[in-house]
């Protein structure tokens, strides 16, 4: 980690987390962790960000305190702490590559219904509850195995078209909660030891800042843009799912 270009990934790695934890980029902070294997083992990569994660949710929650869709949270959290017993239990069974393979499979597959006419019809609906436990469950799960809770969690949340702000402020509370129950089965993996944690504390501040810039630019864009940018984001990140986790199937064989 004390070469210039182990360096420069890392940082890059965590910026890119921090705004998309202030809601822009369209969830594209998922490739943190898949940035980082080029630099570490996944589950190292995985232990490390939780403590950066925690940092920079505590940052999110209290920049976008007042703007969250508590309604949202009732519905999707149940699913979530499910989902994340489920990794808990099958973490030392499902690889890194299979869940990347999947979450982009899923992801690509939402955002083709995305501009389907039936899912514009769907638009301003009230929220599904057992759809949004599901999904909940799905991201919790992912959440979990490799922090790539992401793109599960906008099926369910971007069809609903809330402001920016609030769908950020939403995603900050979902993913603080989530993150959070996450910190004591990582303890008893050993994820959580010395040389990862002094990682994540060299780090944090480059993920705080990356928030701060985010939450910025985010309260001041427009919300078609802003979604416009978000599903283009999403395809374009379900392709580099699917790539990696068919590399990393073909590699492991």
């Amino acid at each position: 980690m004390l070469d210039p270009l182990s360096i420069t990934i890392a940082v890059t790695a965590v910026l890119i987390v921090g705004l998309s934890k202030a809601g822009l980029l369209g969830g594209l902070g998922v490739v943190g962790v898949p940035l980082l294997t080029l630099i570490m083992a996944p589950r190292d990569a995985a232990g490390m960000m939780l403590p950066v994660l925690l940092c920079m949710d505590a940052v999110a929650i209290w920049m976008y305190r007042k703007e969250c869709d508590w309604s949202l949270l009732r519905i999707m959290l149940p699913g979530a702490a499910v989902g994340t017993l489920l990794g808990w239990a099958l973490w030392a069974v499902v690889t890194d590559a299979v869940v990347l393979l999947m979450v982009g499979v899923v992801t690509l597959l939402f955002v083709i219904d995305a501009i389907l006419p039936l899912r514009k019809k769907l638009e301003g609906l009230p929220p599904s509850k057992p759809w949004g436990v599901f999904w909940g469950a799905v991201a919790g799960f992912t959440s979990f195995i490799s922090h790539t809770g992401g793109p599960p969690y906008q099926i369910y949340t971007l069809p609903r078209r809330m402001a920016p702000a609030i769908y950020a402020g939403t995603s900050a509370f979902f993913f603080a909660i989530v993150n959070t129950s996450k910190l004591v089965p990582y303890y008893f993996l050993g994820q959580l030891n010395v040389q990862n944690l002094t990682l994540s504390a060299a780090l944090a501040p480059v993920g705080v800042v990356g928030v701060f810039i985010g939450v910025y630019l985010v309260r001041r864009i427009d919300a078609k843009l802003f979604y416009r940018i978000a599903y283009w984001l999403v395809f374009l990140l379900a392709l580099k799912l699917v790539w990696d986790g068919v590399a990393g199937i073909m590699a492991g064989a």
